[in-house]
């Protein structure tokens, strides 16, 4: 395929002929300069006329030095490129020639290699045409010697010689040019191919729903996309940026799973980490790249939010079908066995040891009934009700409402947080989470050489800025396999706990768009904190949406 006339030439094809075509000059004016200055008083080039050699090597390499920093800027298009070129070296050479005595200097054969290179550039018939212009000269050049004395007449046959070598070199470099332009043409096309392909590659791993990114044996970050770049902190993960400055738990998490991998394990390392504003869980899982030990490692991060709201929703369907048989086959009768419990407690004949025994059945009738009324709420729960909450009013209410209740004083719950931060969440419902929460902070939660103290904490995430309220306490914190767990339904530590609270306050707060997140406290104690959607930023989609 030819390069088109009206556009400025831009083939490598070409611009390496052109450099070639240039260093050949230079190198041809080195070995003649040093051939006629050598072999003076009479030299082998140039004996006929000196002055008119030595200006004419002069200018052509002036002119070979214009045409190497002409670069490839200066061409309007390929033909005046080749036509220049050839007009360059025709008239230089023609002097030369005519300076060392003709045709039968031997200097001709200078024209063979720039006439082969521009008929490489030229189209079809302009290989011709650059060969009748080399052709000509070299007759011109025997014409004005014969006209001048300078050589005799019958140096013709020799000039015409040498115009049909000429002829000859340009007719057989033309299918090596056509072929040299189809192998060009598959090259540009497979460049083109493969720049959009890396640029669907890019596009596709840039708007991948999944999160993704590539760290390489030194744990710096080579690739990555915009969802991983929102989980781990859009500031700091970055390409080229290290892993432990991103994410150190990320990248103990990389080193425990490269550990197992060389010993022959390949379960993931582990669980599940705290994204960058600490609003969701994250799930990492490894997959190596290549063969070579070490090698750069595939990443993604799963967000366990989704795939935990897909649980709950199979959970509460599983519920519903169960509670109507929970209430009519468990219900009644632990209503009867907790009657006749309290029955025989009232008889006179029951001695201490059978009281003893009644209220272990009553005690654990009792807590039965409290499991069998969480699920049954849980499965009868109403949609949510969300409505616009100033958090510092509504936790100024639930203090004194939960302080008064428990009857414990208000220093117990101390409150901190920003008195303009708004939320959008059903009230009852966010009641029902806080109060679980503190209740087991200040059941579960205290310090035993302190009384017991709660910390209800609200404000704005600083890297989402999305709104948050937690529940902190001082107590002895949870180990590390039952903070996997502490949200599973029926999973508790305490003697008379059901297990469901948490799962409970995990279930509302998910209703509502919400997560609920444990980490562990620094210093000490546990941390439980709601992560609110954020007001603002829905009305301002919202009226992106109605606009």
């Amino acid at each position: 395929m030819p390069l088109q006339d009206s556009a400025t030439p831009r083939s490598d094809l070409v611009w390496r002929i052109v450099g070639l075509a240039n260093l050949y000059r230079f190198l041809a004016i080195a070995v003649l300069l040093g051939v006629h200055l050598l072999t003076g008083p009479v030299p082998i080039f140039g004996a006929i006329s000196p002055s008119l050699f030595r200006l004419t090597i002069a200018f052509y390499c002036v002119l070979a030095a214009l045409l190497t920093l002409a670069g490839r800027r200066h061409w309007p298009n390929r033909r005046v490129l080749v036509l220049t070129h050839t007009l360059a070296d025709t008239l230089a050479i023609g002097a030369l020639l005519y300076s060392s005595g003709g045709i039968v200097s031997g200097l001709a054969v200078l024209l063979i290699l720039p006439v082969g290179s521009m008929a490489l550039l030229a189209d079809g018939r302009e290989a011709f045409f650059i060969a009748a212009i080399a052709a000509l000269g070299v007759l011109a050049q025997q014409i004005v010697a014969q006209l001048t004395g300078l050589a005799p007449s019958t140096d013709y046959p020799l000039a015409g010689v040498m115009g049909a070598v000429i002829f000859v070199v340009a007719l057989s470099v033309w299918p090596v040019t056509n072929r040299l332009r189809e192998s060009e043409a598959v090259v540009s096309r497979q460049k083109v191919d493969l720049a959009n392909l890396a640029q669907l590659s890019q596009y596709i791993v840039q708007h991948l729903r999944e999160s993704i990114l590539v760290v390489d044996p030194s744990d710096r970050i080579r690739l990555i996309n915009e969802s991983a770049a929102q989980m781990l902190g859009e500031r700091n993960a970055i390409p080229d940026a290290l892993l432990g400055e991103v994410s150190p738990q990320l990248l103990y998490r990389l080193a425990t799973w490269r550990q197992l991998r060389s010993g022959s394990r390949t379960e993931e390392a582990g669980g599940p980490l705290t994204s960058a504003d600490g609003s969701t869980l994250i799930e990492p899982h490894f997959a190596s790249l290549g063969s070579i030990d070490p090698a750069p490692v595939l990443i993604f991060l799963e967000d366990t939010s989704v795939l935990a709201a897909k649980i709950q929703q199979s959970k509460l369907a599983a519920l519903g079908r169960l509670s109507a048989s929970i209430a009519h086959e468990i219900r009644n009768p632990v209503g009867a066995v907790s009657h006749a419990a309290q029955l025989l407690a009232e008889s006179a004949a029951v001695g201490e040891t059978e009281r003893r025994l009644i209220e272990i059945v009553r005690g654990n009738s009792q807590r039965i009934s409290g499991i069998i009324e969480n699920i049954l709420g849980l499965s009868r729960r109403a949609a949510p009700n969300r409505r616009p909450l100033l958090l510092a009013a509504w936790c100024e209410r639930f203090r004194d409402e939960f302080c008064s209740t428990l009857q414990i004083p208000a220093e117990r719950l101390q409150l901190q947080g920003n008195a303009q931060l708004e939320v959008q969440i059903d009230a009852s419902q966010l009641h029902q989470i806080v109060w679980n929460l503190c209740q087991n902070a200040l059941t579960h939660g205290a310090d035993p050489l302190a009384s017991p103290q709660v910390e209800l904490r609200y404000g704005r995430l600083s890297g989402s800025g999305r709104p948050y309220l937690e529940v902190g306490d001082r107590g002895p914190g949870i180990s590390a396999p039952d903070a996997e767990r502490i949200f599973e339904p029926f999973f508790t530590r305490g003697e008379r706990g059901t297990g469901l609270g948490l799962y409970l306050a995990r279930g509302l707060a998910e209703a509502n768009d919400a997560t609920l997140l444990y980490t562990a406290r620094a210093g000490g104690g546990s941390t439980f904190r709601l992560v609110f959607t954020d007001p603002s930023r829905w009305a301002a989609v919202n009226a992106i949406v109605e606009g």
